[in-house]
This record gives C-alpha cells, structure tokens and sequence, in this order.
C-alpha cells in the first residue's frame, strides 16, 4: 500500500520547488497578468534562489493570476522527488523534461487534493475504502519516473476518480431537489444575494462577478466553480466542500465571510 500524502504535501512549498509554476507555464498579458510569458521561459520576477521576486506585491504589480494558482504540492514533488533535487539551472538537458512533467503531476495532485477531502467526509464514508484505494493509486502514479509521467493517459485517472467524488458530492448533499442543479451554468454576474443554495451542485459553474453576498452555500459543491471576482461578503460557506485557497483567493469577501475550518481568509479580503 502507498503511505498516503500528508495535507501539507499537497500544498505548494515554494522553498522546496525549482520556480516550475514561473517557468513552466504560459501566460499572456491580460487582467490577471502584466506581461505575456511564453511556456518554458522564467518569468522576469524570478530570482537565483527559485523564489519570486515581487510575491508580496503580485496584486499591486498586475500579477493577480500568480495569487490563485497552486499547483497542490507537485512543484515540490517534481523538483525533490521526480528529478531527485536536481534543479534545471544545474542541469539544463532536464529542462524540457521537467517542465512537461510538472503540469502532469499537478493533475494528479489536483486529484489527491479532493480524494483526500471526500475521505474527511463524513456521510461519504460508504465510500472510504473505494477512496482510500483509488488514493494510493493516484499517488503511486505521482512517483513514477520522468518518461513514465510524460507517458501518462492523467485523462482516465481523471474519470476514475471524478466518478468517485460524484457519488460522494451525492451523499454529502443529500436530496436539495432538482433546482439546486447548477452543475456547469453559466452564472457569470448573475444576482444571487441571500440565495439558499444549500446542497447545491456548483461543480464547474460559471460565477464570475456574480453576488452571492449573504447567500448560504452550506454543504455545497463547489468544484471547479469559478469564482473570479465572485462577491462572497458575508456569505456562509460552512461545510461547502471541494473549495479550494486558490478559488478563494480569486473571490471577494469580508470579515465575516463565513469559512470551512480548512480554509483561511485571503488577505486582500481586508
């Protein structure tokens, strides 16, 4: 059996990671970022040492993108365990390698981060042993070699395990009845003040903007829902479930935003 990943394992651990989320990944000059940077090229605000130059200013500067990725522990993993702590600075012939692999251990990560979740809840325990298995499968698939990842169809794990976190979103919720379904809908901007969407199925909606002010979002799904610019203030989303920092920190809320206990207020928030 896999030992399974602790919790801090699959939050990104900057000090331990080579910069691949500043190296590895594109981006284009837009609302989230100041510049446009291909994929495989450093970001400029990366320094000698791995670490970002402007971290503590990333709003201010036009990097507001960089502040709601996490890339869930594979930066670490990649640079520590993949490649054996040997970085592409040092090595250079590894640098193509490394960056292709590192979106492909984020996924799986991303996976990890949810299983883990689903096995924290409670009504979902029916399933803990399917959860439990398909867990240590998906780590086992993180610790394979660089050709063996780069190799790696991370699509059918994905259905695999997304089947799974079906069920258990099923279980959690209980039966919030059909107009609660707003799996996948494009809510973006939409006025959502004080709605009771308790138990409702949020899994990849579209809220952008939307105000979901005073709304009550206990023991909702929200996995992958897209919260940019989405107006949380005062909110209750006690026991909402697949949320992660990263939606959070793209949301705008307030003091008293009503979080799960996993989660922390994102300090742009005020």
């Amino acid at each position: 059996m896999t030992e399974a990943p602790a919790p801090a394992a699959l939050r990104g651990d900057c000090a331990n990671c080579f910069g691949l989320c500043c190296v590895a990944l594109p981006f284009a000059v837009s609302a989230d970022f100041a510049v446009t940077k291909p994929a495989g090229k450093p970001c400029a605000n990366l320094q000698q040492d791995f670490r970002c130059g402007i971290h503590t200013r990333l709003r201010d500067q036009g990097f507001s993108g960089c502040t709601v990725y996490d890339c869930f522990g594979a930066g670490q993993k990649v640079s520590q365990v993949t490649f054996g702590s040997k970085d592409w600075r040092q090595a250079p012939d590894t640098a193509p390698q490394m960056f292709g692999v590192f979106p492909v251990v984020r996924q799986l990560h991303e996976l990890l981060f949810y299983v883990t979740e689903a096995l924290a809840l409670e009504p979902a325990r029916p399933l803990h042993p399917e959860l439990r298995l398909l867990r240590d499968e998906t780590e086992a698939l993180t610790l394979l070699g660089p050709d063996a990842l780069a190799a790696l169809d991370v699509g059918a794990q994905r259905q695999k395990v997304n089947a799974l976190l079906l069920k258990a979103s099923s279980l959690v919720r209980g039966n919030p009845g059909k107009k609660k379904n707003r799996r996948g809908a494009d809510l973006m901007g939409a006025r959502l003040r004080k709605a009771d969407l308790r138990g409702a199925d949020l899994r990849g909606a579209y809220l952008i903007a939307a105000d979901l002010s005073g709304a009550d979002l206990r023991t909702a799904d929200l996995i992958g829902a897209d919260l940019r610019d989405t107006n949380l203030a005062g909110a209750d989303l006690t026991g909402a479930f697949f949320l992660t920092q990263p939606q959070l920190n793209a949301a705008r809320g307030d003091s008293v935003t009503k979080l799960p206990k996993a989660l922390v207020r994102p300090a742009h928030w005020g």
